[in-house]
């Protein structure tokens, strides 16, 4: 358990570092397949000052088994998830700028770009609004979700998941540079959309026919 609580220290310095967030906000967590628990950042603390043992560790149920601080208020749009979502084993909950500025607008962002179609998928959604920190939060985070990576929260920010931290991180950076191209290419035309037919056949190549066998 301490060397995931060691991933999820080192993410949060790492969404910094990416500027994907800013001071306190946004929050992130990681699970073990094995024992299913999951480990998750606490409630406003400064990401460059944690430690491993300031994380918080739930069971598969949402039920605290270790840390004595308290957890990030988005702890049951991580648990809803990881429900729902058995592949996923990493995410990151970020405020990034651009991303975000779809997320007001309650606006999806669309497969513009090879990288997206490939790393990303065919679309990312925006959720229905609800505050912050409340289960209608969590529950319209996972039906925008379905089966993609990554989905808007409205008026707020993003959420990225993944097998793992490195996967998570790479959508989270596309998914951002993304939303900058996409609000760019706007203002001097008309961004093309890539087709889902061509979404699949990108990705099936970039997991049979990508870089050294």
């Amino acid at each position: 358990m301490e060397k995931l609580r060691q991933i999820v220290v080192d993410a949060g310095k790492e969404m910094l570092k990416r500027s994907l967030t800013v001071a306190t906000w946004g929050n992130i967590s990681v699970r073990d397949p094995e024992s299913e628990y999951i480990v998750i950042t606490p409630s406003g603390m400064d990401y460059e000052a944690c430690v491993p043992d300031d994380m918080v560790v739930f069971d598969k149920d949402g039920r605290v088994v270790a840390g004595e601080r308290r957890p990030s208020i988005e702890k049951d749009l991580h648990i809803r998830i990881y429900q729902h979502r058995p592949d996923v084993n990493a995410i990151i909950h970020t405020h990034p700028v651009y991303s975000t500025v779809f997320a007001v607008t309650r606006q999806g962002i669309p497969a513009i770009t090879e990288e997206f179609a490939q790393v990303v998928g065919y679309t990312v959604k925006c959720a229905e609004y609800a505050m912050p920190g409340t289960k209608e939060l969590a529950e319209n985070a996972v039906r925008a979700l379905g089966q993609e990576r990554a989905v808007l929260l409205a008026s707020h920010g993003a959420v990225c998941v993944g097998p793992d931290m490195e996967t998570a991180f790479k959508i989270s950076d596309v998914l951002e540079k993304t939303a900058q191209i996409l609000i760019l290419s706007r203002t001097i035309g008309t961004p093309r959309i890539i087709s889902k037919q061509d979404v699949k056949v990108m990705q099936d190549f970039l997991k049979t026919g990508y870089g050294q066998r």
